[in-house]
This record gives structure tokens, C-alpha cells and sequence, in this order.
């Protein structure tokens, strides 16, 4: 497996994987601190000064080499803008495992922006860095996150029920992933 990787760029057809830059600030704001788009997510919307420290800590992230190493691109539309962002963890180095997730801002979705941005990190994986397997760990209530994890190949391999406490009740966690020789095929 060609680690460590340093990051750069990735372009696809209508959106650019690019590394988090301090002008992103307002509108990872805005998607961050949206309490729709946060329902699903680990945290509650955050406050300008968490979105700040986030912001600072993921821009920094460029390296993916050893377990838990992680890159957090910002997702890009043709003009540019920050549209949302991915994320990829290198899970196990040894089993070339990584995970996968992308939060994208509500304007813009349904219209195949959060596919395109995770085909080209699942290109990535299971190309230039020889992956085996790619997962998401998601909340199973969040539909759409589900419907994306089917369009891109991804399986349903695991639902644990009440797994984890969770904005105040127990909620369950949904695994899907995806291997290389699936990917290719």
C-alpha cells in the first residue's frame, strides 16, 4: 500500500476534492451549525468559535499514512464554493481498511454531488492506495445517506440495534461498505 499519501487535489466532472481553506469558514458555518443537517450526526450545530477549531484542525489534515490518519477535503462545485465536505479515515493499515463519510450542505443535495465526491475518494482507495475495503458507519434513520451508500455499490452489512446513546435516547448504528474487486466490477 503506497502510504503515506499526501494530499492533492482530485477533480471530477462537476466537483473538486481540495483541501479546507480559512475563506470556507461561513459557509462550513452555516452547514454546521444547521440543526437539520446535524439530526444525524455525532454533534449538535456547532458554535462559530467549534466551527473555527474544526476548520483549523481538518485543514491541517493531509497526510493518510498510519491508523486513524484522516483527510477531511472540502467538496467544491464548478464555481468553486464550498458545497460540503468528505471524509476518510484510514481504519487499519494491516486489513487496508478506511472509512468513508461526507456531509453536504442542504441546497445541494439530491443532485449527485455527495456521489460524485465519494467516487472519487473510493477511485482513490481502492486505486492509488490499494484498499481492500471502504465502510461508512452511519445512523440508519438518515435515508439519504443510506440511498447513497446503495448507489455507490456499497452493502448493508451490519445494524446494531440501540448501540450507542445518542442525543438523549439510544439510537442504532448501520454499516455499509464496499470492496475493491466490487469497486472495479
Amino acid at each position: 500500500m503506497p502510504m503515506p499519501w499526501d494530499f492533492r487535489p482530485l477533480e471530477g466532472a462537476r466537483v473538486r476534492l481540495d483541501l479546507l481553506r480559512e475563506d470556507d469558514f461561513d459557509a462550513l458555518y452555516a452547514i454546521q451549525s444547521d440543526p437539520d443537517v446535524c439530526r444525524y450526526l455525532l454533534y449538535e450545530p456547532r458554535s462559530r468559535g467549534r466551527v473555527q477549531e474544526v476548520l483549523e484542525r481538518d485543514a491541517a489534515a493531509t497526510r493518510l499514512g498510519e491508523a486513524d490518519s484522516f483527510v477531511q477535503p472540502a467538496i467544491r462545485d464548478a464555481a468553486g464554493r464550498l458545497i460540503g465536505t468528505m471524509y476518510f479515515k484510514i481504519a487499519s493499515v494491516e486489513d487496508k481498511t478506511a472509512e468513508i463519510g461526507w456531509l453536504l450542505d442542504p441546497r445541494f443535495q439530491g443532485q449527485g454531488y455527495a456521489r460524485e465526491a465519494a467516487a472519487l475518494l473510493l477511485d482513490l482507495a481502492f486505486g492509488e492506495l490499494g484498499l481492500h475495503r471502504v465502510y461508512a458507519e452511519l445512523d440508519p434513520r438518515n435515508a439519504a445517506s443510506v440511498a447513497l451508500c446503495l448507489r455507490l455499490g456499497m452493502r448493508h452489512e451490519a445494524h446494531f440495534r440501540e448501540h450507542m446513546w445518542f442525543k438523549g435516547d439510544w439510537a442504532d448504528t448501520g454499516i455499509y461498505a464496499i470492496l475493491a474487486h466490487e469497486w472495479r466490477g
